[in-house]
């Protein structure tokens, strides 16, 4: 796999795969004492097993592996970090989140409805049946303790929806608006052997801009805008469509004033020198989703300020000695990846 796309597999895969939203996840854990068996971590009262952790770290490992392939774990990150540490790592953070938002719930008062309990002990029931004999062995857990399991991760989200259901803003038109342009890049940054970005020498940005100026001209001659793209685009496409903060600011300033089928003049970024049109100033559809996007980014951030400020001067305690002893499951016969899905099938 490109190492290009490593963060974008953990971005996608994790979206999918975890209901609760991606904010308040990061805490200290450091060394500490007193932990009985197969205690893996504590943050105030909570308490983390060995085993709950290997019910995330299975599932989300499996949930990975069916996606990409069990070659994935092979690749590293940027900073040279495997994957696999990076998963172990997410995996903590994430049931350490859950953990965090229970107390939460507690101080709230928010518990889950009778429905709920129903929900959590149906999908327990599920899940547990579904295990085969290697799988059961390997988390030692009942049927009672993965509905414990389903409990603290719906209150999890239960405690989230109470904390936002108040936040509904006013979102825009303009605000939300997501257009679609096209347009000709002429580059002033190269590429080497390494893969390193190498830019250009100021002699070579005055020539890419003088090329930029030749594309200005031969449009001015009325050149077909496409026909100019074939020609001089340096950049991998030509089409995009996007909303307000999703691109550089000069790009977008740029591009969010043009009315459709109106071309820019040169617009110098790091990348290099554009010249872009506007095919499509407003999208309904697109406008219309993205205000949901825009609603969902308002309620993490409300929710984030209430997280931290619950989280205060709380530190996680772990149990280094066991946690350097966890590792991803190299076992053909521990296939299970449905934990998070039946939680979706059911309570959503």
């Amino acid at each position: 796999m490109n190492r290009r796309i490593i963060k974008k597999v953990f971005a996608t895969v994790l979206a999918v795969l975890m209901l609760l939203p991606l904010v308040g996840c990061k805490k200290k854990i450091v060394l500490t004492t007193g932990f009985e068996e197969g205690e893996l971590f504590k943050i105030d009262k909570a308490v983390c097993t060995e085993s709950e952790y290997m019910v995330y770290l299975v599932n989300m490992q499996n949930m990975y592996e069916n996606a990409y392939g069990d070659r994935i774990w092979e690749m590293t990150t940027e900073d040279g970090e495997l994957l696999e540490d990076g998963l172990k790592e997410t995996v903590l953070a994430r049931i350490s989140r859950v953990k965090v938002m229970n107390l939460l719930a507690a101080k709230k008062k928010v518990s889950l409805s009778k429905d709920d309990e129903k929900l959590a002990k149906a999908a327990a029931q599920q899940y547990y049946t579904g295990l085969n004999e290697s799988e059961k062995k390997l988390f030692n857990l009942t049927e009672k303790d993965f509905e414990n399991m389903y409990r603290e991760y719906a209150l999890a989200n239960r405690v989230y929806g109470f904390l936002v259901k108040d936040i509904n803003p006013e979102i825009s038109d303009d605000e939300a608006r997501t257009i679609t342009v096209s347009h000709i890049l002429i580059k002033t940054y190269s590429i080497d052997s390494s893969g390193k970005r190498v830019e250009y020498s100021e002699d070579k940005k005055a020539e890419a801009r003088k090329k930029a100026e030749e594309v200005i001209a031969k449009l001015e001659d009325g050149e077909k805008f496409d026909n100019l793209i074939v020609a001089y685009n340096e950049d991998e496409k030509s089409s995009f469509q996007f909303s307000r903060g999703e691109t550089e600011p000069e790009y977008e300033e740029a591009a969010f004033n043009l009315a459709s089928d109106e071309v820019s003049n040169i617009v110098e970024t790091k990348d290099g020198f554009y010249i872009i049109r506007c095919d499509n100033m407003f999208d309904r559809d697109e406008t219309d989703q993205n205000k949901l996007k825009i609603l969902n980014q308002k309620k993490n951030e409300a929710f984030e300020e209430e997280y931290n400020a619950f989280l205060g001067d709380r530190t996680g305690n772990l149990n280094e000695e066991l946690w350097a002893t966890i590792h991803a499951v190299k076992d053909d016969s521990i296939d299970t990846s449905e934990f998070f899905t039946i939680y979706g099938n059911l309570f959503q």
